[in-house]
């Protein structure tokens, strides 16, 4: 009884406080003063408080970061097993944008799985909308915990920034969509390949889209399109330097040539004494967009398939630091579309809507979904969700930015207006 009592004073203990010292006030003065004082002083008191913005606001995060520890403290007592034992300790608690972050210390025997595990119950018994935990990488023992009150994806599509802007530079980060937390996620390209993988229907070719229309704005920049659909990319193919459909033997020959280009890129850095392509090296970046991947790396000619996987796999692995990026995507997220010797390669993995965990983990990496990031818990509703792992230390669940086919034709003649090649790409 006596432990319930001293838990219920500690989990109060910010509202206590703020109630005590009015009251506490207001008894003062009255034993000095009498009743008017006793009562004008702490009405003053509060009336100042909430009349002062900054003393309000401070006040209003206090009582807030109080209520997420109450009801956490609560949900955490209410648990089974070894975390009602061992609860962890709140650390420390951020508002967000559509909820809570809350860091947390776990106690001896308890680990992250147990939270992953209790996620479910602790958005029932928080009345929230979900409940995520992901564990700190250098210190196992730290959790962040995010609270989400509302569904921060159930907006309409977010406009892209790239039909704002007149031309780009894809030395610039690109922007690509909205966190979890409203905060604008952005890509840079330069050094680094992208894969993209998501099931029909998941918002990959829009995705996608946004990085091939920044690219394509940036007259600096040469495209080379590979689309085994030929529809997908057929709407770039006047801004780019070559477009490829379906005829593997071609796509082959103009891999050959790119790798080549690479190889005097190479020889080129060399004679100027650098050791890879910058800003102030006045070089063109290459861009190479693929789509769809399975048509290309999984064809009935085998022969043909693994030259060309074993071509894209040079590019990914020597092309970076020779100004040359590669942007892969795949609707089918397999170990024998995206085998790990190649997807390791890729520095930004971006997965929308996948049908399984192991496809999450095909396209971001092994063990993600353990972790409590499967692109296979997105809703079928949320298009355009994914989970992007670009840097730090776990994957982002983000909404892009929206293209429908009339800003793409706006970003087309935008893009084709810049590099003036009314001409087409040309063809090997």
């Amino acid at each position: 009884m006596l432990d319930e009592l001293l838990r219920l004073l500690a989990v109060w203990r910010v509202e206590l406080v703020l109630f005590a010292l009015p009251t506490g006030l207001g008894l003062w003065l009255y034993v000095r003063l009498g009743l008017f004082f006793a009562i004008a002083a702490p009405v003053a008191l509060v009336t100042t408080a909430l009349c002062v913005g900054p003393l309000r606001r401070f006040l209003g995060r206090l009582l807030h970061r109080a209520s997420v520890r109450r009801h956490l403290e609560a949900a955490f007592h209410a648990l089974s097993g070894v975390l009602s034992e061992k609860r962890p300790r709140i650390v420390k608690i951020t508002r967000t944008t559509f909820g809570d972050r809350v860091e947390l210390a776990l106690w001896r025997g308890t680990s992250v799985d147990d939270l992953v595990k209790a996620e479910g119950v602790l958005a029932a018994s928080l009345g929230v909308r979900q409940v995520r935990c992901v564990a700190n990488a250098a210190k196992r023992n730290l959790v962040t915990l995010t609270i989400t009150r509302d569904d921060p994806f159930a907006i309409a599509p977010l406009r892209c920034p790239l039909l704002d802007v007149k031309r780009t530079s894809l030395w610039d980060p690109i922007p690509v969509g909205v966190d979890e937390e409203g905060e604008i996620v952005t890509l840079s390209l330069p050094e680094r390949n992208v894969l993209l993988g998501g099931e029909p229907g998941a918002g990959k070719s829009v995705a996608l889209s946004l990085l091939v229309a920044a690219a394509a704005l940036d007259p600096e920049v040469d495209l080379w399109l590979f689309d085994g659909k030929v529809v997908e990319l057929s709407a770039w193919s006047a801004c780019a330097r070559v477009f490829v459909g379906h005829d593997v033997q071609r796509a082959i020959t103009v891999l050959e040539k790119l790798t080549a280009e690479m190889d005097d890129r190479y020889d080129e850095l060399l004679r100027r004494g650098v050791r890879k392509v910058t800003r102030a090296e006045g070089l063109r970046l290459h861009v190479v967009v693929i789509d769809e991947l399975a048509l290309y790396v999984a064809g009935i000619d085998k022969k043909f398939a693994q030259r060309f996987a074993e071509l894209l796999r040079g590019l990914v692995a020597r092309g970076r630091a020779a100004g040359i990026i590669v942007l892969a995507a795949t609707q089918k997220p397999s170990i024998d579309i995206v085998p790990s010797t190649l997807r390791d390669l890729f520095g930004f993995r971006w997965a929308l809507r996948c049908a399984t965990r192991d496809a999450s983990d095909t396209i971001l990496g092994a063990g993600w979904a353990s972790e409590g990031f499967s692109a296979s818990d997105i809703a079928g509703a949320h298009r355009g969700v994914g989970l992007l792992l670009h840097k730090g230390d776990a994957p982002v669940r983000l909404k892009c930015f929206h293209l429908d086919d009339a800003d793409l034709r706006t970003l087309v003649q935008r893009a084709s207006q810049l590099r003036g090649l009314d001409s087409g790409p040309v063809s090997y």
